[in-house]
């Protein structure tokens, strides 16, 4: 596989754009993720950004990524995309990580680390973002790269059932 400027390399894994062919497997990927908190993918609201991908975060200043295995295929994504109500500061959206990427693969730290370095070439001071509950091992994770909560909640409405959302910042 011949090295791109738009490609970064971790072992066996690599970090490239989204480009719109990934739409289908993205929303394969996050669907896949919401089964496993009994719940599903909501492309008529919450999730319908990922119907027009790369497009939503482009054209939000923001990028939106994938890591992929050597051979191509999608073992996770991330985007990060600039607060317009808050100059300086960034929100990270859509970080998941296919089952059998997690803990034994470097994706979820990879991913990670490209949406903070992102933020940080991008002039931001600060990121925050909001995360279902239920995550809960997603919350350790991002315990390790320094990310705090102050235990806010709020209630969203937006897909097929309502659920709730921790709030969690860094100041880089």
């Amino acid at each position: 596989m011949s090295h791109s400027n738009n490609l970064e390399y971790h072992g066996e894994f690599y970090i490239r754009p989204v480009v719109p062919t990934d739409s289908a497997d993205l929303i394969a990927l996050i669907d896949g993720v919401y089964h496993e908190y009994n719940d599903r993918i909501c492309l008529e609201n919450y999730d319908a950004d990922l119907l027009e991908v790369p497009r939503p975060y482009v054209d939000q200043g923001g990028a939106i990524v994938v890591a992929c295995e050597a051979s191509g295929k999608i073992s996770g994504v991330h985007a990060a995309v600039p607060l317009t109500d808050k100059p300086g500061s960034f929100t990270f959206r859509r970080l998941y990580v296919a089952p059998q990427y997690r803990g034994t693969t470097p994706v979820g730290k990879m991913l990670m680390d490209w949406a903070i370095d992102y933020a940080r070439k991008q002039g931001a001071s600060r990121v925050e973002f909001w995360s279902d509950t239920r995550f809960q091992r997603a919350h350790r994770f991002f315990a390790k790269f320094g990310f705090k909560t102050d235990g806010e909640r709020r209630e969203c409405h937006d897909s097929w059932e309502p659920y709730w959302e921790y709030f969690f910042y860094l100041d880089l």
